[in-house]
């Protein structure tokens, strides 16, 4: 028998059939996105008994629907037809990852994914009433049945001789990441931040904070950064900025973008930071091929260059002082004469101030990371057994008074104040600071690629940034990997020395220490 081509029927045949019957399945899963999304922003609390059954049986239609026998014999069909094909091509790419998708699929048992996405759909409602009441004993049982269902998933899973109940689990948030290799990462970068910290806390000269602790009306804030997510590229045609207690990006796919955030009434740059770092997710789902939605080629890469996404608007360009010289006019047009006292120096220095806290979402891009390290840990302690759930608010705060010198006073400023483990995501957080390190290393490239790429900001110009991250990033799909795409883009492996050159370009200045 001879292998098809990329221009017979045969081919043609089998991977249109593939590809339609991959898409229908993840119709199911973009349903239950904006049930997600739903729950989170709008539901009354009467509906979270009726969602959570909803959900679990969509994640079950779904579960079934992709791992159908009749799914194989297709996927095997198409390998055959892209055999000849250049590996890169988006319909080799398309039928590689639809098998590696496969194959971990069709070991979960569909009455376990369903009964995965029910307790999600409680816990999240759960936690939501125990942040609010700073109470982790109402979420504690909840996180003790996430944490025994994770464990049996990674199981059906499996993972590599010598590896981890975790690296089954971080594997669907980030190919191939292990325990390990995240170690590998952490260790010596929690060195040098703790180095750049150390000479920060010892610095004579500190920068006003004044501006985070000025109170501004919520509905003018709420103005503010719905102007300031569509001036840096988000679509408001193809998306929505709603209120949830965690911030968020969801949706159904590119044409249907759903984000969120939250404000202080006392510092307009939580709602600020929180919005642009969605408004990075949401450039990112609208910069997909929509004719390859619910398809690996119409999909993010993983979920580190994700976070690449968020962080890059979030700190290279919110924190930055060319995206100041541009924004702080535009306050007036918001919040009247109440800023007028503030100082472009001083704003800048609000958005870059360091100061260890309690909060990720909130905190400086300095301590960043050492929130995300704190969580690696305790995610592996309570998989492994190390760390028992009734446990988790003292061993918890005990590791904040280590990394971060801060004494948590409470439960919602403390373990509770993330919502990913009640949606059981557990494996996910190392992403937050991989993506953090490539943001870094993407956007020196691009400085070098676009010339007066950051003076462009002081104009409020930021297209060619967001025009070069759809040529580089966006574009992809899940072509690459992590680390390939890194290489292919800035002809280098993934490095913490550029983000360290970029928080030491900025810091040391402006605490006195050059």
């Amino acid at each position: 028998m001879t292998t098809a081509t990329a221009n017979t029927p045969a081919t043609h045949n089998a991977l249109t059939t593939l590809f339609a019957a991959v898409q229908d399945a993840a119709l199911l899963h973009s349903t239950a996105n904006l049930l997600g999304w739903d729950q989170e922003t709008m539901m009354p609390d009467g509906g979270a008994e009726l969602r959570g059954r909803q959900l679990s049986q969509l994640a079950r239609l779904a579960h079934e629907a992709f791992t159908a026998p009749k799914i194989g014999d297709l996927i095997a069909a198409a390998q055959e037809a892209v055999a000849g094909m250049p590996t890169d091509c988006a319909d080799a790419v398309n039928v590689r990852e639809i098998r590696r998708d496969y194959d971990k699929a069709v070991k979960l048992p569909a009455s376990l994914v369903a009964e995965m996405a029910l307790t999600a759909s409680q816990a999240q409602h759960a936690w939501v009433v125990a942040r609010r009441d700073s109470d982790f004993k109402k979420f504690q049982p909840w996180l003790e049945k996430i944490v025994k269902l994770n464990l049996q998933k990674a199981q059906c899973l499996g993972w590599p001789k010598g590896g981890e109940a975790w690296d089954a689990l971080a594997d669907y948030f980030e190919p191939a990441l292990t325990a390990v290799e995240v170690t590998k990462v952490f260790e010596p970068l929690r060195a040098r931040l703790q180095k750049l910290l150390d000479r920060i806390r010892g610095a004579s000269k500190q920068p006003s904070n004044a501006f985070n602790e000025f109170a501004l009306p919520v509905d003018s804030q709420e103005k503010f950064v719905r102007y300031m997510a569509k001036r840096i590229g988000f679509d408001f045609n193809c998306g929505r900025l709603d209120r949830s207690a965690h911030p968020f990006c969801g949706g159904s796919h590119c044409r249907d973008v759903r984000m969120t955030t939250r404000y202080s009434p006392t510092c307009v740059f939580d709602a600020l930071g929180s919005t642009m770092h969605e408004a990075g997710h949401g450039m990112y789902e609208q910069g997909l091929d929509f004719a390859q939605a619910g398809l690996p080629m119409g999909s993010a890469a993983g979920l580190s260059v994700h976070e690449s996404q968020s962080r890059m608007w979030e700190n290279q360009v919110g924190r930055s002082m060319h995206f100041w010289k541009w924004a702080r006019p535009q306050l007036s047009a918001f919040f009247g004469d109440a800023c007028d006292h503030f100082t472009l120096v001083h704003l800048y220095q609000a958005a870059n101030v360091v100061e260890p806290g309690f909060i990720r979402v909130e905190s400086d891009e300095a301590t960043y990371n050492m929130h995300v390290m704190i969580r690696f840990q305790l995610e592996r302690d309570m998989l492994n057994g190390n760390v028992a759930i009734k446990d988790l608010p003292g061993v918890w705060n005990k590791m904040y008074k280590e990394y971060l010198g801060v004494t948590v006073p409470d439960d919602r400023r403390g373990c509770l104040q993330d919502v990913h483990w009640s949606m059981g995501m557990i494996g996910y957080f190392p992403t937050y600071t991989l993506g953090t390190l490539l943001a870094a290393q993407l956007f020196e490239k691009a400085r070098k690629d676009v010339p007066g790429l950051e003076e462009g900001f002081n104009r409020g110009e930021f297209a060619p940034l967001l025009s070069w991250l759809r040529k580089n990033v966006h574009s992809e799909g899940r072509r690459y990997r992590l680390d390939e795409l890194c290489r292919k883009v800035t002809g280098a492996p993934l490095s913490a020395d550029p983000m360290m050159r970029h928080l030491e370009a900025k810091l040391l200045p402006l605490y006195g220490l050059e």
